[in-house]
């Protein structure tokens, strides 16, 4: 093949692969190098990658043009968004001096548990007597206020344990026959309360012998026996004609008088007491201030009790009702708290 077709072949050729690939190529043929030979080849193919699987798009719908909100539709509309989304309550800021400062957060308020409250267990106070656990008094008797002796009397108390026990002894000494009995003995035995003496039971004898004179307290049933006499109510507060003698200290607003139901061993009834103002006596243990009190009645009996002695009696005075006058003034008192 003559040179001239060649060369104008492989120009060709190379003109076509500039134009299809962009190839730097250089086209100049040094002299004598053996003809170029060009030979195309197609490019090997890719590997094969599994496409992935891309679903169809579906394209929006068109949305529907909005209805005009008439006012109803707006307060449901207004309504839903409050119960959907909460409100968040924003205090105003308020201003000092120019500069703006927001109000202190009030503080919540704290509740306190309240402790179960427990009532102590009450404990029983001991009652304290008005007088000491043991005591004396010894009087003179006296026919009337002649200051003529015609015999003497002891009474004595102890008390223990809230029990107590009242004696009185009295001997007639002298004129003795001017009396039918010349030595009377008493005793009351009970308790101890707040309010003072409660008798349980009472007897009188004489000479040494014992006397139909008694009376029993039954408190539980509230009756009372005097004597061989059938059963009484008793009343509240009651006492024995021994045991009224120390019952009256115990007494309320004594200047005002007062009243008690008395057990004299032969017959239960009410004793008034008539205040007499204070008084001022002088006795064989001193002279002393006293609260002078009577009870009137067919056989008067008066006290004087003395402010300075825990209001015992210091001076008892007894008309029967004959208008004989017995006087029993105090000589010695003896108190002792063993």
């Amino acid at each position: 093949m003559p040179f001239a077709l060649l060369f104008a072949i492989a120009a060709s050729l190379g003109i076509h692969a500039v134009a299809l690939f962009g190839l730097d190529l250089d086209f100049s043929i040094e002299p004598g190098l053996p003809p170029l030979m060009a030979e195309l080849r197609p490019l090997p193919k890719p590997p094969s990658t599994p496409s992935p699987q891309v679903e169809p798009v579906t394209p929006l719908e068109k949305p529907l043009p909005a209805k005009p909100r008439t006012p109803r539709r707006k307060a449901q509309a207004m309504a839903r968004m409050a119960s959907a989304t909460p409100v968040l309550s924003v205090p105003q800021a308020s201003s000092v001096d120019g500069a703006r400062t927001m109000p202190a957060p009030e503080p919540e308020p704290v509740t306190q548990s309240v402790p179960e409250t427990v009532l102590p267990v009450p404990v029983p106070v001991p009652v304290v007597p008005r007088l000491p656990s043991r005591g004396i008094i010894h009087y003179r008797i006296d026919f009337g206020d002649s200051n003529f002796e015609i015999g003497v009397s002891r009474n004595a108390w102890e008390i223990v344990d809230g029990h107590y026990r009242l004696t009185s002894v009295e001997e007639m000494t002298g004129l003795a026959w001017l009396i039918k009995a010349y030595r009377i003995e008493m005793e009351s035995q009970g308790l101890i309360t707040e309010d003072g003496f409660r008798p349980d039971s009472f007897a009188l004898s004489r000479n040494g012998q014992a006397s139909k004179e008694k009376a029993f307290f039954d408190w539980e049933k509230m009756k009372i026996r005097v004597g061989n006499q059938p059963d009484q109510a008793l009343a509240s507060g009651s006492q024995d004609f021994l045991s009224f003698l120390y019952q009256i200290g115990y007494m309320p607003n004594l200047t005002d008088g007062g009243a008690l139901s008395v057990a004299t061993g032969r017959k239960y009834e009410v004793y008034q007491l008539e205040s007499l103002g204070d008084e001022s006596v002088n006795l064989p243990a001193g002279e002393m201030r006293t609260l002078h009190l009577r009870v009137p009645g067919e056989n008067m009996t008066e006290f004087w009790l003395a402010y300075d002695y825990l209001m015992l009696p210091v001076k008892i005075r007894h008309v029967d009702k004959k208008g004989r006058s017995f006087v029993q003034v105090a000589t010695t008192i003896q108190l002792s708290p063993e």
